[in-house]
């Protein structure tokens, strides 16, 4: 594989609405911006309200969260608008139902702008045209209620030797990895995509992550659906970024360990560090406080993901791209998720191959170094690539990085 040296110096810097947020979150600005108002809250609550009578408040509460001890939000959609959408959109196989639109009967409540995301989706598979696969789009129904958005691409002709199924990191969505899909069918493999809860079509607030088990476990219910649609298939996940921390929990399973033949890693969020000891107390008490409080300091000072300036304007101008500011919790879930993994690296048993940029300033090489030092898998293998940034398969050298990832894959078919 080619390595290109990169100046540290480019003449465009586009920055990413994920990147550097992490450190941004615990930064001391941040936390300052935090302490002020939870000063004043407290203050709002310490206010003698005489001459008032006590108002009867009536509700209930469920303080139960996912598997995992996650601290979680119920109702992660927001209370915004609701529209009406024909649960016929829902199920498994869901292309030949929407495009029909024939149905009635129950309905399914979905948020305004959940609403307006899925369609999107949709209408990208529907429109895609390329014969060199079959794209298409289905969804499913977690046992939380959420409903997750999938799709698949399928080599238009010749023998399917594998599966993969993608993973897409913090903010963005699997539409974003089209390209590599098409490559991956051209060499006999059938790939399924999911975006996890509150991103692309599926259910949630925009980039929230009210708990990160929630997609661990929406990803084990797909990888069943997966196995079972394509028996006697070998099955592999790709994960990037979030993606790829989202994988290697749920490979922590052995049910899933069982399952697949190997595990594809492109810049893994096993290394996640805020930039003082002390956050890593006050994330927590933070994340249950003000779970969906946004740091706007965190969206002004992030890092290149990409030295390809053009990858980086499509996107950033892609809806489906989250480019607001983090939200306490989906910060401190990351940060959680990263503790967790590096607290159990030698547990991994699973094939892999992982791919890191030494220059990424989102997620630590270091971790990846890591996690394949100290991980128990036989068949390991880690590329640390010099000056290469975050987001691999967008940088100038994307074609290099699917080569090595596919002959990685087909040795193992």
């Amino acid at each position: 594989m080619a390595i290109e040296q990169v100046s540290a110096t480019q003449s465009l810097m586009l920055t990413s609405g994920a990147s550097g947020r992490i450190n941004a979150l615990f930064s001391a600005r941040a936390l300052k911006g935090l302490l002020a108002l939870i000063h004043a809250l407290l203050i709002l609550l310490l206010l003698p309200f005489r001459g008032r009578r006590r108002a009867a408040v009536s509700g209930s509460s469920s303080g139960h969260g996912d598997k995992g001890n996650c601290v979680c939000d119920k109702g992660s959609s927001g209370g915004g608008a609701k529209v009406r959408v024909p649960a016929n959109i829902v199920p498994w196989k869901a292309t030949s139902s929407w495009v029909s639109a024939s149905g009635g009967g129950v309905m399914a409540m979905v948020d305004n702008e959940v609403a307006t995301r899925r369609t999107i989706a949709i209408r990208r598979v529907l429109q895609d045209d390329d014969p060199r696969s079959v794209r298409d789009f289905s969804t499913f129904i977690t046992a939380r209620g959420d409903t997750i958005f999938t799709q698949s691409w399928f080599p238009a002709s010749g023998e399917i030797r594998g599966v993969v199924i993608l993973m897409h990191g913090l903010n963005e969505h699997s539409g974003r990895y089209n390209e590599f899909a098409k490559q991956l069918n051209h060499n006999g493999f059938k790939v399924y995509g999911m975006d996890w809860i509150g991103h692309g079509g599926s259910d949630g607030l925009h980039a929230y992550v009210p708990c990160l088990d929630y997609a661990v476990s929406d990803l084990k219910s797909f990888l069943d659906k997966v196995i079972a649609e394509n028996p006697g298939l070998p099955c592999f996940c790709f994960g990037h970024s979030t993606g790829g921390a989202i994988v290697l929990k749920a490979a922590l399973d052995p049910k899933v360990e069982a399952s697949l033949a190997g595990m594809v890693l492109t810049s893994p969020a096993v290394g996640v560090q805020p930039s003082h000891p002390i956050f890593v107390v006050l994330a927590p008490v933070f994340s249950a406080l003000l779970p969906r409080f946004q740091i706007s300091a965190a969206n002004k000072k992030g890092m290149p993901v990409s030295r390809d300036a053009d990858a980086l304007i499509a996107k950033y101008s892609d809806p489906l791209v989250y480019t607001g500011s983090i939200r306490v919790r989906t910060g401190y879930e990351i940060l959680r998720s990263s503790t967790y993994l590096q607290q159990n690296l030698n547990r991994f048993n699973v094939p892999f191959l992982v791919l890191h940029g030494s220059a990424d300033t989102v997620t630590d090489p270091e971790g990846s170094r890591k996690f394949y030092n100290e991980a128990s898998s036989t068949d390991k293998t880690i590329k640390l690539l010099d000056g290469y940034l975050h987001d691999l398969l967008f940088e100038p050298e994307r074609q290099d990085i699917m080569d090595c990832i596919i002959e990685w894959l087909n040795d193992r078919v």
